[in-house]
């Protein structure tokens, strides 16, 4: 015969410390199975096209069989040494770069920082410095993007001496500046209070210890 079982269910807001943790729990552990970092690839798409960096793409197939391209940006996290972010992309010179990453970013210091060293290194070099960043290796920090840099002269001027280690590192600076944006926005998304706000917009409910109930 089947029987009626009656069970009291609850918000998150009255359940006690303990059974709040469960139930952030299992909240936090299918949370991330989206495209989270959407909209900080966004932003840094727009600063990589103004500091001059255009990203290779790589074809990825959609759920109805359609294809589309994205571009070639990657990361890994939070909790081991090799974590970073890495891309692959070609730099070039772009006018006015410090100015408009300033405008686009008022407040970013670091990311004015790599502008004006970019700057700095193609006036020394009449503007004709280019740089390829590719993949290399089983990881994606910035010592995996394996970066080549030229000069661009019609008359087969050398580069000067610094420009590749320059050119090389400030292309990792932007990396480790895309990793620590990631971060930032994974601690806020896993943070009790988005957390928190994201059971209550979904209307979940649980048992009294915090299991998700149904």
């Amino acid at each position: 015969m089947p029987e009626i079982i009656e069970t009291t269910v609850f918000r998150l807001e009255e359940l006690s410390d303990s059974a709040k943790d469960n139930a952030r729990a299992w909240y936090r552990e299918g949370a991330f199975d989206y495209d989270w970092h959407d909209a900080v690839y966004e932003d840094f798409q727009q600063i990589a096209e103004i500091l001059g960096i255009s990203f290779k793409t790589r074809t990825v197939r959609l759920m109805g069989g359609s294809t589309r391209h994205k571009p070639c940006i990657w990361f890994s996290g939070f909790w081991s040494q090799g974590d970073g972010a890495s891309f692959e992309a070609y730099y070039s010179y772009r006018k006015n770069a410090s100015a408009e990453i300033r405008s686009y970013a008022p407040q970013d210091a670091g990311l004015h920082r790599i502008a004006d060293v970019l700057q700095a290194v193609q006036r020394r070099n009449f503007y004709q410095l280019r740089a390829e960043a590719s993949h290399c290796g089983h990881y994606y920090h910035e010592y995996c993007m394996s970066i080549s840099v030229e000069r661009d002269s019609p008359t087969w001027q050398d580069m000067t001496e610094d420009a590749e280690e320059i050119v090389t590192e400030a292309l990792r600076d932007l990396a480790r500046w895309l990793y620590r944006q990631l971060e930032r926005e994974y601690d806020y998304l896993s943070s009790d209070e988005a957390v928190d706000e994201a059971i209550a917009a979904n209307e979940y409910t649980f048992t009294e210890n915090g299991r998700r109930f149904g």
